[in-house]
């Protein structure tokens, strides 16, 4: 009995790392695609100069399919759809920011670095957590608090600002602390994917993606300010 019992609980644990291996062999497959059609969206938005009203609905629209829309796609094959829709806006939108950046006389480096850091920081973040297999559960509480003071704070900056505040102080501070939010959001979404909390890579996916690019845009405000 005791021999059929371990035989069983073997059996579980290795159907268990077989499905978390899928989970995340796809999530990253699917995470490198899309940031790679988000920098072909990025280029042809700068080619073609978009002005940064349009990136700004393009970017809405975006937060709007995946708000709305992809909790319903997630479990289907739209939901794939709708992940390419969404990271393609996110490119697209970014492309008037980039052109800022470009206008300026180190423009091309500063995105270079801002490139950089990013990629350090998910490589070394996500690097750790696979390695160490360490569980990041416990930042729950700290990423969804995060979320919503991020909300909460950017509608206020956005507000002081159209008021003609001067807000250059708090907006980097900001940006600070999006970096250190997107950081932990690494370590959790990463960690709940290893640990069988998240069984959706498409969900999973998009959680990495938007880490990704407010690290790289909130690295880019900093690299920025400091170089002005």
């Amino acid at each position: 009995m005791r021999d059929q019992l371990y035989s069983q609980n073997a059996r579980v644990d290795i159907g268990n790392s077989i499905e978390v291996n899928k989970v995340l062999r796809n999530t990253y497959m699917l995470l490198g695609i899309t940031l790679a059609f988000s920098a072909v969206a990025a280029a042809i938005s700068m080619a073609l100069n978009v002005p940064h009203g349009m990136g700004m609905i393009m970017s809405l629209v975006a937060l709007g399919l995946i708000w709305f829309v992809l909790p319903r796609t997630a479990n289907s094959p739209a939901g794939l759809g709708v992940v390419f829709a969404f990271t393609g806006l996110i490119g697209a939108g970014l492309g008037p920011i980039l052109n800022h950046y470009m206008a300026m006389s180190n423009g091309g480096s500063i995105i270079m670095q801002a490139l950089g850091g990013t990629a350090v920081i998910f490589l070394g973040l996500s690097g750790y957590t696979l390695t160490t297999r360490k569980d990041f559960s416990f930042l729950r509480g700290f990423v969804f608090t995060g979320m919503v003071v991020m909300i909460v704070a950017m509608l206020v900056l956005m507000g002081a600002s159209l008021f003609g505040f001067d807000v250059s102080a708090l907006s980097l501070a900001f940006s600070a602390g999006i970096v250190l939010l997107m950081s932990a959001l690494i370590l959790f979404q990463t960690s709940a994917i290893i640990h069988g909390g998240e069984t959706n890579y498409i969900l999973a996916t998009t959680t990495l993606y938007l880490s990704i690019i407010n690290l790289f845009t909130s690295l880019l405000h900093l690299i920025g300010a400091s170089n002005e």
